[in-house]
């Protein structure tokens, strides 16, 4: 992609220092999202090893093909020759100069234990789809959960979004390529092409004895329970699978970046915490591609809409967390007998939390901030802001350190 082409992502000022500092950088995250193009900015040499051609003399000799390239040397989908993760560990062992090594990769392959981990020689960043805030140019700004945590009200763009519009924006994908240079129609057939691809192709550079047929089954049952804590034979039972296999499509589909488990909170001032994780798939429109969907479809289903935006604001928050000077790890939370549930906590680097419910509504009351008051109650101070994020134009108070926010505050 030109520069002319080129637009800014919330990686690049990260990149940028890490670069300057250390001398391997890998930056790791589902397919197409934009690591190969963030990456080749700070590289004086590409090597793309998903190219024979370009992979043969590293399968031959790793160390000669790495001395041969001119630094920094940007290796694309590294995990395609694993062997060059020793060539760079045992270059900068050698050398340990900044900013000799980029490394891109689509597949957690460093999770087999043939190969090295790279540890305190080599920074993992992770990478996801655009943010809305990225496909409008807003990047400047300081990430939204940081904001938060430091007392600061949301910030609202001048345009805010209705329950449509949010539709529309979950449908249009993180993916650059599709978000930013295609029409709806040709959107669709890239994310059907994505999906094929995904579920044959990558799917079998990890694991070749896969059945495509039943990978897809156990994607659309995962899509289906987007952003939910379905039980185990839930899925088992809507894809046809059995449980071994049903964990090993899980693993493999984790390792290709593109779902994601988001554990359950734990706190031993809370008892009796439910402990099964929340499923998501990284991006809304791989959900909905996936169920072959529109935006009339959505918009009928009120649960399939609840998840699909339950989904797009953990989209926007999981992009933004690589950036965040306060540390956040994201969470959820539930009690075992489903009388509160919060969509997603933050806790933050000192142990503070920020809490998030998120609802298709436009004038969320009092009544759904009842689960961000009961948590409010039971860890007190600990507890920064509670925001119930909706599909209205108003911010407004909902109680103590709990407010109402336009999803649009993410990216205003």
């Amino acid at each position: 992609m030109s520069d002319s082409r080129y637009r800014q992502r919330l990686l690049d000022s990260l990149l940028k220092e890490l670069t300057a500092e250390l001398p391997a950088v890998m930056v790791t995250g589902p397919r197409a999202t934009g690591k190969t193009t963030i990456a080749e900015r700070y590289a004086a040499t590409v090597v793309h090893l998903d190219r024979p051609a370009e992979a043969a003399v590293f399968r031959a000799d790793p160390d000669a093909g790495l001395a041969e390239q001119d630094e920094p040397v940007l290796l694309d989908e590294w995990q395609e020759v694993p062997a060059t993760l020793g060539a760079v560990k045992r270059a900068v062992d050698a050398d340990p100069r900044p900013g000799r090594f980029l490394l891109t990769g689509s597949v957690r392959a460093d999770l087999e234990a043939a190969t090295w981990p790279g540890t305190s020689r080599l920074v993992r960043v992770p990478m996801y789809g655009m943010t809305v805030g990225e496909q409008e140019g807003r990047v400047g700004r300081r990430p939204f959960l940081d904001r938060l945590s430091s007392g600061y009200l949301p910030v609202l763009p001048s345009e805010r979004p209705g329950l449509r519009d949010y539709v529309r924006l979950a449908l249009t994908s993180g993916f650059p390529e599709p978000a930013l240079h295609m029409g709806p129609r040709a959107r669709l057939r890239w994310l059907d092409g994505y999906l094929e691809q995904l579920l044959t192709r990558d799917a079998a550079g990890i694991d070749s004895g896969r059945d495509p047929a039943r990978l897809r089954r156990y994607f659309e049952a995962f899509a289906l329970s987007t952003a939910g804590t379905a039980a185990d034979t839930t899925l088992l039972e809507a894809s046809g699978v059995n449980r071994k296999t049903a964990v090993a499509y899980e693993r493999l589909l984790t390792n290709l970046f593109v779902v994601e488990a988001i554990p359950a909170w734990t706190s031993n001032r809370l008892k009796r915490l439910a402990l099964r994780p929340k499923r998501y798939l990284v991006d809304p429109a791989l959900a909905v591609a996936a169920l072959r969907l529109d935006q009339s479809a959505v918009l009928r289903d009120g649960d399939v809409l609840g998840r699909l935006l339950d989904t797009f604001v953990m989209a926007q928050l999981r992009s933004e967390l690589a950036v965040c000077e306060t540390r956040p790890r994201l969470f959820h939370l539930r009690d075992e007998h489903g009388r509160h549930e919060i969509d997603i906590v933050a806790e933050l680097g000192g142990g503070d939390l920020l809490a998030f419910e998120v609802k298709a509504d436009a004038a969320p009351g009092r009544n759904s901030a009842r689960h961000l008051a009961w948590l409010r109650e039971r860890i007190g101070e600990r507890l920064l802001r509670g925001v119930v994020f909706h599909t209205g134009p108003g911010l407004y108070e909902l109680d103590d350190r709990i407010i109402a926010v336009p999803i649009c505050a993410l990216w205003g």
